[in-house]
C-alpha cells in the first residue's frame, strides 16, 4: 500500500473521530470517508452516494480503517485520568470512568475542567493518530504476505 503522510495520518484519526468510515486506495493513498451510517440515525445516503458508487465498484482497490472499539476509546480515558496531574481532577475522571455511563460522565467532567478540556483533546488526538499508525502498520504486513 502507498504510503500516507502524516496530514493524512492525522485526517484519518480525526474523521475516525467524528464517526465517519475511511477507506484508503492502495494504490494512489487517496482516503475517502463516509458516514457510519450505523451509528448515524439517517437513511439519507444522497450526499455520499458518489463515494459510495466509487468504493463499491472498486471495493478491491480500497482498504478500511475501522474505527476503535468501545473498549480501546475507554483505555484513552483511563490513561488520561490515571497521567493527570491535578490530584482533584484525576481521581474526579477515575470516579467517573467506574460508574454507570463512564462515557458520559468523563466527557462532562472534562468539559468544565478549564485548561485541562485542550489537554484531553489533544492527548486524545495524538493516540488516535498512533492506532491509525498501528492500524497501517497492520495492513502493510498483511499486504507483504499476499
Amino acid at each position: 500500500m502507498k504510503s500516507l503522510t502524516n496530514d493524512q495520518i492525522t485526517e484519518i484519526a480525526e474523521q475516525l473521530d467524528c464517526g465517519m468510515r475511511c477507506y484508503i486506495n492502495k494504490e494512489t493513498g487517496e482516503i475517502k470517508t463516509v458516514l457510519n451510517f450505523e451509528s448515524w440515525q439517517t437513511d439519507d445516503r444522497e450526499p455520499w452516494e458518489d463515494v459510495l458508487n466509487e468504493l463499491d465498484e472498486n471495493w478491491d482497490k480500497y482498504v478500511e480503517i475501522e474505527r476503535m472499539e468501545s473498549y480501546e476509546s475507554f483505555e484513552i480515558m483511563a490513561d488520561f485520568a490515571e497521567n493527570v496531574d491535578s490530584r482533584e481532577l484525576r481521581d474526579s475522571l477515575i470516579n467517573a470512568l467506574n460508574k454507570k455511563h463512564p462515557f458520559q460522565n468523563f466527557k462532562w467532567i472534562v468539559d468544565n475542567s478549564g485548561l485541562y478540556r485542550q489537554k484531553w483533546f489533544d492527548f486524545k488526538k495524538q493516540r488516535l493518530i498512533e492506532w491509525v499508525e498501528e492500524k497501517l502498520d497492520e495492513i502493510n504486513s498483511l499486504e507483504e504476505f499476499k
